[in-house]
């Protein structure tokens, strides 16, 4: 059985995550011990609870210490079957935190599956939805026949009460992934167009929060000399709040659709922040990610390791964060020593034959 230090690299919840992900396709079961040690309360936290009750279903996993708070697991994965899911993390809890356990089980299993998923849209620490769905996304596509998802109800901190629906009708399995394409992403091209969506609650429209943010940003982005398309929406939420994200899809004179150049800033609206400080924010974070000339930002780079571990591939990055480091970490604790790190380069020695 694998044994994975939850305390590696400041113990983080991604550790698990990843682990049940790999797990479960891989069909190698695990025990996870010192969970998120060095974080202000260790041990399991309703999402990853949350993430276990998932994967039981999809592939009738048998647990042990999979309570909150626990701070040692054991993981046994079953067969891996696509299904329906209803899941309610409960509160403002990360909805795409809570994909990056169950995604890649869903891509690689022999059926389709439908997950609706009700928490948090946007909140502290995680990627938020929007960002997963115009920037993550589109550099997965390519291992599903078709994977589709959309925002039903947005949810902020701390009540949450969003939910999305994500589809997903996979391509390939486990057994034949070697044939899928790898990730190859190592020039950043010139930017060809910026989008985003600037958002808040109905309750904000009346001070044009979410139009100040994105007026903000426009402003702040003008100095690349090029098209800008950002949406201003305002959606009936259960408590108030405000974000932005913003994506720059680069290439040479024209996007690749299998290996996507898409970088990414966002941002989150405060108590007291203006919303002009929120769009510079999420402006200041792309420009800063454009000049790095990499084609991967550092929150996507992360969540593309258990993909380059799987299926192979090359990637520059704006920055080696200790999230990648991390998950480069439990990628290799079950398919063996295939990275390779040097500098702001990343990649994979996977024999594909």
């Amino acid at each position: 059985m694998i044994t994975i230090d939850g305390s590696y690299n400041e113990g983080g919840g991604q550790i698990i995550r990843t682990a049940l992900a790999l797990s479960t396709i891989t069909k190698k079961p695990f025990k996870a011990e010192n969970i998120r040690q060095g974080r202000p309360k260790s041990g399991l936290k309703s999402q990853h609870l949350h993430c276990i009750k998932a994967l039981e279903e999809l592939c009738n996993a048998k647990t042990e210490g999979a309570t909150l708070g626990s701070e040692s697991i054991t993981y046994i994965p079953g067969k891996l079957q696509g299904k329906t899911l209803n899941i309610d993390i409960g509160t403002a809890g990360s909805i795409s935190l809570f994909l990056q356990a169950i995604l890649i089980p869903c891509i690689l299993a022999e059926k389709k599956s439908i997950i609706n998923i009700k928490g948090g849209t946007d909140g502290k620490w995680a990627i938020p939805f929007d960002y997963f769905n115009n920037i993550i996304l589109p550099q997965i596509k390519k291992y599903t026949n078709k994977i589709e998802a959309r925002i039903l109800k947005r949810g902020y901190y701390p009540k949450g009460g969003g939910e999305i629906e994500i589809k997903i009708s996979p391509r390939f399995n486990i057994e034949n992934k070697h044939n899928a394409p790898q990730i190859n992403l190592q020039n950043q091209g010139e930017i060809l167009l910026i989008k985003g969506i600037s958002h808040a609650s109905i309750n904000l429209e009346a001070p044009k929060v979410a139009d100040r943010q994105a007026n903000s940003a426009e402003l702040s982005l003008a100095k690349l000399k090029c098209p800008i398309a950002i949406q201003k929406a305002y959606y009936n939420t259960a408590c108030p709040g405000s974000g932005i994200v913003l994506w720059a899809l680069c290439g040479d004179k024209e996007l690749n659709d299998i290996n996507p150049v898409i970088l990414g800033g966002d941002a989150l609206g405060e108590r007291y922040k203006k919303s002009e400080n929120v769009g510079k924010e999420a402006a200041d974070i792309l420009f800063k990610e454009l000049e790095s000339k990499a084609p991967v930002d550092n929150h996507t780079a992360d969540n593309l390791i258990p993909f380059l571990a799987l299926f192979g591939g090359t990637i520059n990055v704006s920055k080696i964060t200790k999230h990648t480091l991390t998950n480069i970490y439990v990628c290799e604790k079950f398919l063996g020593k295939i990275f390779k790190v040097e500098g702001n380069n990343i990649k994979t020695f996977i024999n594909k034959a």
